[in-house]
């Protein structure tokens, strides 16, 4: 099984930064996606920015130029860069990892509270 936990959540006032960590841990296989997702109140959980294990990434419109995902596969460690913050940006903030083999199994953490204040 594979574990993830996610710490650097918090609240700051808009326009400012932060920065999300997610350590994963277990049985990890090499080829693989590790991703931010966020779901706000009243809203569907959506993606946010995701890197594969080959350095492809992807990232929502919403945080194009304010936000970026970076990885340390030695680790197995994702980071989330967000920079610029708006009030919109209030969230659950999850950590996900896709096996990009074996049946593409995914898994998430525990969730980590993201509050922008205006």
């Amino acid at each position: 099984q594979v574990q993830l936990v996610e710490s650097g959540g918090g609240l700051v006032q808009a326009g400012g930064s932060l920065t999300l960590s997610c350590a994963a841990s277990g049985s990890i296989f090499k080829i693989n996606s590790m991703g931010w997702y966020r779901q706000a109140p009243g809203k569907q959980r959506e993606l946010v920015a995701a890197k594969t294990s080959g350095g492809s990434t992807n990232y929502a419109d919403s945080v194009k130029g304010r936000f970026t995902i970076s990885r340390d596969n030695a680790k197995s460690t994702a980071y989330l860069q967000m920079n610029s913050l708006k009030p919109e940006d209030t969230a659950v903030y999850y950590c996900n990892l896709r096996h990009l083999v074996r049946g593409e199994s995914d898994y998430w953490g525990q969730g980590t509270q993201v509050t922008v204040s205006s």
